[in-house]
């Protein structure tokens, strides 16, 4: 086994060249230098970590790289060896890395600034795969294996009824839920059973396009409206409410605006309800990352207020267990979910009911809890990281205010930018972020929206770092 004095790699943490790189060349060094000799075993990736203090994650993409073009190889169970047969390349010097990005236009991006979404590396899924096996193993499992309600298991509609109420200040009952595969498919229900063709619908701009292209599906006439500091216009929306006439319905994400990240004041809350009272529109609310808040109480739905006539409500568990876990809940008057469970049967009979099952137990055992708690302390701790980096780096460049909840950040740069294009020399340098036609309605917004949760704090620092140069 290597010893760890052995190994010397001095790490440049504000060089263009990312620091996993700087890994990989200087174990291509060591090897070519002889230091390193074929069949010598290279210490653990999560050892290696410890030695130069990184995240493992990123020893990890050092290996993957040497690996790949031969430098090392891999022995089950045994561990990581410098090649028999070692391969004649370059460096992974800056440029050479950029014509490998170019030459490769369809690689996966090395880092990339989502819309927000969760670190999946901290979701419970031994947790998860334990509650899993354990229905397995019950003796009256073949219960689990037949048809079940459409609107989805009703212990854990009796949960999510009972974490709306007491979490979010609402007044459910299990018949007033319909458990979905995922918020997508909340917000299709919905659509299909509230609209029909012409019926002229408010949304936010910029805002959630994958929404707007379900409403409009199911023929809806598209109005924007325009988000400051507040929220949602409301100005704007009277306007269009006199000059349009009937509006069906407002699609709305009052708790952190997508994207911006803005909350939507008391003052227009209480404003938008009398709104709806009175000219009998409906408020389709999407409470996309109620979770993870980081400021005083979270301000709590549209839906929860009592004066509040007309509502659909549309929540996900898959920002509180793992994006790739599809479990969302559609919530309004029992009418419209039992019409919407209907609908449901054409095109899914009935949802994951083991899975369903298996995060009801999770949740009954505290686990959901548990894990929301110290996910919450990682992002809270990511999120102050990732605010010091762009006061570093953008402080000049962009206006921001910090959110008091959510996984991302909006920035506003202060000069007139083509965001598209810097989109697209990011790319270049295998760096991804969301050009604003993601969440712009006709002409591209004048902003950028980063998600901080998912990528290491090196990724982080190095993909503000290339956005500041091109700002």
């Amino acid at each position: 086994m290597l010893r760890p004095w052995d190994l010397q790699i001095e790490l440049t943490y504000h060089s263009e060249k990312a620091v996993y790189l700087q890994i990989a060349d200087a174990i291509i060094d060591a090897i070519q230098e002889g230091k390193l000799k074929s069949g010598d075993a290279l210490p653990g990736s999560r050892r290696l970590a410890g030695l130069l203090t990184v995240n493992r994650n990123t020893v990890v993409e050092a290996l993957d790289v040497l690996l790949t073009e031969g430098w090392l190889i891999s022995k089950e169970r045994k561990g990581t060896f410098v090649a028999k047969n070692l391969p004649k390349v370059e460096k992974h010097t800056a440029q050479h890395f950029k014509q490998q990005v170019t030459e490769k236009v369809n690689t996966t991006p090395r880092i990339v600034f989502d819309d927000g979404v969760p670190d999946s590396k901290l979701a419970p899924m031994n947790e998860l795969a334990r509650a899993y096996r354990q229905l397995f193993n019950q003796k009256a499992r073949w219960r689990l294996m037949g048809y079940s309600d459409p609107l989805g298991d009703i212990g854990f509609r009796e949960a999510i009824a009972k974490m709306l109420n007491f979490k979010r200040g609402m007044h459910v009952s299990t018949g007033q839920i319909c458990i979905t595969r995922g918020s997508q498919m909340a917000m299709y229900l919905a659509a299909q059973n509230l609209l029909a063709k012409g019926d002229k619908v408010i949304i936010e701009n910029p805002g959630y396009k994958p929404a707007w292209q379900t409403l409009e599906k199911a023929g809806a006439q598209l109005l924007p409206v325009n988000v400051d500091a507040e929220g949602i216009c409301l100005e704007e929306v009277e306007t269009l409410i006199k000059t349009q006439g009937p509006v069906k319905a407002v699609f709305l994400t009052p708790h952190h605006q997508f994207p911006t990240t803005v909350s939507l004041s008391l003052s227009r809350r209480l404003h938008l309800i009398d709104l709806s009272n009175k000219h009998g529109f409906t408020l389709i609310e999407d409470d996309y990352d109620h979770e993870f808040h980081f400021g005083q109480r979270p301000l709590l739905p549209l839906s929860s207020y009592k004066e509040t006539g007309n509502y659909i409500y549309i929540g996900s568990m898959s920002k509180v267990v793992a994006p790739a876990l599809r479990i969302g809940y559609l919530v309004s008057n029992e009418a419209f979910i039992k019409s919407a469970g209907s609908l449901r049967k054409l095109i899914d009979v009935q949802g994951d009911n083991i899975m369903e099952q298996a995060v009801l137990q999770l949740i009954q055992d505290g686990e959901i809890r548990r894990h929301l708690k110290r996910a919450s302390g990682i992002y809270k701790d990511k999120k102050d990281f990732f605010e010091t980096l762009l006061k570093h780096y953008l402080g000049e460049k962009v206006r921001f205010t910090p959110p008091e909840g959510g996984l991302a950040y909006w920035l506003e740069p202060l000069h007139p930018e083509s965001l598209k294009s810097i989109h697209e020399k990011l790319l270049e340098k295998n760096i991804k972020i969301m050009s604003p036609e993601h969440f712009s309605f006709a002409q591209p917004v004048n902003g950028l929206r980063l998600g901080y949760a998912s990528p290491t704090k090196e990724e982080l620092e190095c993909g503000v770092q290339a956005l500041a140069k091109l700002l």
